[in-house]
């Protein structure tokens, strides 16, 4: 139990990336060199995606078609929804730059490994919650800039939001190109699972390190105090809890069987470091991106070690709690491929 506490060990590598930032940050030909390295990290990787994203899959998902969209709708309506609330209730409570950042967290989609591996350990329904990621990150590449651009705008934050055109280039364009693509290179990329996954990992560390560079470059430091952290912690905390609690809510409000509910718990709260870090590289300038991933790597964070304490305390009930199947638990070798 202890060990679900403490920091994920990726966190521990973007702490670790954020300490090289701030001592040896990128600048002139050097930030040049790492940006372009990290714009074709951030192409290859939506190109990936395309490429193993089966379309079949989507059309799968349609049989779920009641809990994908409450997965959706708690993604891109309910969270940003709060976060919006708390920023015009509070605003004193952070600067104008990290209530930027909650929004952006807020419209960011589901996550796919954690939230995957949190609904095989908890019983849920593991093939749905498959499908809800993967259409919750392609709707992403839409939806989150406009979301963004709606809710920061509401909320008084504003942003370059000419960034959609970049959205385009280096996130949607390779993802179609993956798309068409498969039909030469899926059988490739599946045998290469676990080398392009790291590819994730890779590219937010890059990603990082730029966004990072050029805020400490900024003065990011200077700006950003222990008590203003502690704040943050409890604004992702409440938005974590809310998200949680509305989804079992709406799970139960729906008619959704406990498998379904788990899926929906977990999907519908989570929100995507893997897709946000890169996003914001494209969306915000430099000096701005490293403040703005500052929500999400404690929400991040938080999610996770939330999350496998409440899977594994829903592990120990069992998945029979309700005296119901669990449809979606025979896939649960697949989400730990994920």
């Amino acid at each position: 139990m202890f060990a679900r506490l403490l920091p994920d060990r990726f966190i521990l590598i973007l702490l670790a990336t954020i300490g090289v930032a701030t001592v040896l940050p990128a600048q002139g030909r050097a930030m040049t060199l790492v940006s372009a390295i990290s714009n074709i990290a951030i192409f290859s990787l939506f190109f990936f995606h395309g490429l193993r994203l089966s379309r079949e899959s989507v059309l799968a998902g349609l049989i779920h078609w009641r809990l994908q969209l409450a997965i959706i709708a708690m993604s891109f309506l309910a969270i940003p929804l709060l976060a919006l609330s708390l920023s015009r209730a509070f605003p004193e409570l952070l600067t104008p730059e990290l209530w930027m950042g909650v929004m952006f967290l807020a419209v960011l989609p589901s996550t796919v490994q954690a939230a995957i591996a949190s609904t095989s350990m908890a019983g849920g329904n593991v093939a749905a919650s498959v499908i809800a990621a993967a259409t919750s990150n392609l709707l992403a590449v839409f939806a989150t800039p406009l979301l963004f651009a709606l809710f920061g705008t509401l909320g008084h934050a504003t942003s370059d939001m000419t960034a959609i055109g970049r959205i385009m280039v280096l996130l949607l364009f390779p993802f179609l190109l993956g798309q068409a693509m498969r039909r030469w290179l899926a059988r490739w990329a599946e045998r290469r699972r676990a080398t392009i996954s790291k590819l994730d990992r890779l590219t937010i560390v890059i990603a990082v390190y730029v966004a990072f560079s050029a805020a400490v470059l900024e003065g990011l430091w200077s700006r950003v105090d222990a008590a203003e952290i502690v704040r943050l912690l409890l604004v992702v905390s409440v938005l974590l809890a809310f998200a949680m609690g509305l989804a079992w809510i709406i799970g139960l409000a729906l008619g959704l069987n406990r498998a379904d509910r788990t899926s929906l718990l977990f999907g519908g709260s989570h929100k995507s470091l893997a897709t946000g870090a890169p996003m914001a590289r494209i969306l915000f300038p430099p000096a701005e991106a490293g403040m703005i991933v500052i929500p999400l790597m404690l929400y991040h964070q938080l999610q996770l070690m939330v999350s496998a304490w409440i899977a594994a305390a829903m592990a120990r009930r069992g998945a029979g709690l309700d005296g119901e199947t669990n449809p979606g638990h025979q896939g649960s070798n697949q989400a730990r491929d994920m």
